[in-house]
């Protein structure tokens, strides 16, 4: 099955609703057409604009974690992302890495890599007569192996008001139990730059990075998003972790904001780290618990017709219990 079969059926599955078969591309498939081409950030776009990414699954993945977002047809900006995580106190990259360290060899993880992830992403639901936004998160399961079959489950979360401080603050995802998609795939169908279980080696992590593509000499931004590829595909022993944290603290850039609490209610410290060009900046989470990176957020640095500075435009989190993806 060639990708754009696979993405065609992904689109279906993840929202069946009849649409003729010549209409142009909503968001949800520019968005995926974005990630396919693995921009680095969101590019400039004359019409038609994205309203929040997948989430950084694999680019077959990707399109059934998308909520479809609208534009009103003048263009304007729509307002209302989510609110950012508020941080406490202060530290640096390398005291980050020595406590997650820490926790590392104080937590037991997983005991060998798995190819199954359990993630937690959002996108915009927009509905233009009323010139609203609501953010809608979704909760998947992917399971595949070597051949390129597996499974992707997606499960819809409770939808919120992003200006509603209370839910904006709170931990903001939560399983609604209505499964907006099911697919099971066939040999071939996920495509992945990295299909053998990978070592524990810092040579074997700096391999895997740059399989997903990161390039020779990486700044910090460049580590942060091929280990988000990474992450999306494979569930990582801790001390692969430990390689992760380390890699990301050798590139240098990266700015430690301190203690918060994730979407999810979870304890976490954060490194943000910017886009060469400085349109946005991803911020790295790591638990404070199990010292392992558990989410990234994005945020905007530079305005554009959709967004302004500030706005959070995407966010993933791993790690899941699988109580929490219900």
């Amino acid at each position: 099955m060639t990708d754009n079969a696979v993405l065609e059926r992904m689109l279906i599955e993840a929202d069946p609703a009849p649409t003729p078969r010549d209409a142009p591309p909503d968001a949800r498939a520019l968005a995926t057409r974005d990630r396919i081409l693995r921009s680095d950030v969101a590019p400039k776009r004359r019409r038609a604009q994205t309203l929040g990414w997948a989430g950084g699954l694999t680019a077959v993945a990707a399109s059934a974690a998308l909520v479809i977002g609208v534009l009103s047809p003048q263009g304007a900006a729509v307002a209302g992302t989510p609110a950012p995580l508020e941080f406490t106190g202060s530290s640096t990259v390398a005291q980050l890495v020595d406590d997650a360290e820490t926790a590392l060899a104080e937590t037991p993880g997983p005991a060998a890599p798995m190819r199954t992830v359990r993630t937690a992403s959002w996108g915009f639901q927009v509905d233009v007569d009323t010139k609203t936004t609501t953010v809608v998160p979704q909760l998947s399961t992917l399971v595949w192996e070597p051949d390129g079959s597996g499974r992707m489950t997606i499960i819809a979360g409770v939808p919120y008001d992003p200006s509603d401080a209370v839910a904006s603050n709170a931990a903001e995802v939560s399983s609604s139990g209505e499964v907006v998609t099911d697919l099971v795939m066939g040999p071939g169908d996920f495509d992945t730059p990295w299909t053998t279980v990978p070592g524990e080696t810092r040579d074997d992590m700096v391999a895997m990075l740059e399989a997903f593509g990161m390039p020779a000499d990486p700044t910090a931004y460049d580590v942060g998003l091929a280990l988000t590829s990474v992450l999306d595909q494979w569930t990582l022993t801790d001390a692969q972790h430990q390689e992760l944290l380390l890699l990301l603290e050798e590139a240098g850039g990266g700015e430690a904001l301190g203690n918060t609490i994730d979407r999810l209610g979870r304890a976490v410290t954060g490194v943000r780290v910017q886009s060469p060009d400085g349109a946005v900046s991803d911020l790295v989470l790591v638990s404070r618990d199990t010292g392992r990176i558990v989410g990234v957020e994005r945020t905007v640095l530079k305005a554009d017709d959709v967004f302004p500075v500030g706005a959070i435009i995407s966010y993933q989190m791993w790690d899941l219990d699988e109580e929490t993806v219900r």
